[in-house]
């Protein structure tokens, strides 16, 4: 199969690869995905550069987590109904065998029906952004008649963390640096939009919620955003991070935040109990199936082109996901 990968972490250009690599074969449990499209997230990024700081040892990485497809070949064990579905993927089995190829094996728990209505590029949107977006809308209780905070409404995890907020009825104000990205966050559904280049966020926030603040903040960046989120998160109200970049250690205000009773949850798409993991999916796909969700592909590149994938997406210039074709 044709593949694009890397043997070390540096910049995109000098470390991944693109050429033939041998087909994998489904173990039991497993399918055999025919892939027509991958999905890059800044995780993929920020792994292949080496930002992360981990010392990771391997021979070879084929990168990214998501993606779709048609299931070609099953494992021992697996219905054999499932040969032909079309599917989108998200958590590969192993961290180094991912989507940027023609074909990946994984367990088939991990390949969840793609509906007829949407392409192969938009099943490569979900994966990471969705599942960390339910995640942190969804799992620390319900949200309906709540007001949410929602950081840097233009990118990926939030244009899925809107949406999933405004199907619950909540009131969603988010952030965002430019017209072009406010209009993107209101096509989600956004109700107030704030451009924190050149508002005051914690001012403008309290003015929308007469001073009362937001009962729950989903968070793009928690080291630089913590100035402010903590005047503006109300007492045991949640903040629930997926990242925080521009500061990648940061310092909490302990006391700030325990005098209000806030809950701080660091989110992991990858890490979910079972049983918990499952009605999170099964919810997300009646969501797909009823057309409740938007889905926006900002910039699709071919798999030999996989290199300039992940500069496009490190430039922080693309709205929407970032999308490999491999057919």
């Amino acid at each position: 199969m044709f593949a694009a990968w890397y043997d070390r972490m540096g910049p995109a250009a000098d470390v991944i690869q693109f050429g033939e690599l041998n087909s994998p074969e489904p173990d039991s449990g497993e399918v055999l995905v025919r892939l027509y499209t991958s999905g890059i997230n800044p995780a993929d990024v920020k792994r292949r550069s080496g930002w992360t700081g981990i010392n990771e040892h391997f021979d070879r990485v084929i990168p990214h987590g998501d993606g779709a497809g048609i299931i070609e070949a099953i494992g021992a064990g697996v219905p054999k109904s499932r040969v032909g579905e079309r599917v989108w993927v998200h958590r590969m089995k192993d961290q180094n065998g991912g989507t940027a190829a023609e074909y990946a094996a994984l367990p088939s728990d991990q390949a969840f029906p793609l509906p007829d209505h949407l392409s192969f590029a938009e099943g490569a949107c979900l994966g990471v952004p969705a599942v960390t977006a339910y995640q942190a809308v969804m799992s620390d209780g319900p949200v309906t008649g709540q007001t949410l905070l929602i950081a840097g409404g233009a990118g990926a995890v939030a244009h899925y963390a809107i949406q999933f907020a405004k199907l619950c009825d909540a009131t969603v104000i988010t952030t965002v640096s430019s017209e072009e990205k406010a209009m993107h966050a209101k096509t989600a559904g956004a109700d107030a939009i704030i451009n924190y280049k050149t508002d005051d966020v914690v001012t403008r926030v309290l003015e929308l919620t007469d001073g009362a603040g937001v009962d729950r903040i989903v968070e793009v960046d928690f080291g630089a955003n913590l100035p402010i989120d903590v005047p503006i998160i109300k007492p045991a109200g949640v903040i629930a991070s997926y990242s925080s970049t521009a500061v990648r250690e940061p310092v909490l205000p302990y006391y700030p935040l325990a005098y209000k009773g806030v809950t701080v949850h660091f989110v992991q798409a990858y890490i979910t109990a079972l049983a918990k993991r499952q009605a999170m999916l099964a919810d997300i796909l009646r969501q797909l199936e009823s057309g409740a969700l938007i889905h926006r592909v900002g910039a699709r590149f071919q798999l030999p082109e996989t290199a300039d994938a992940h500069e496009a997406l490190e430039s922080g210039r693309i709205i929407g996901n970032v999308v490999v074709d491999i057919v």
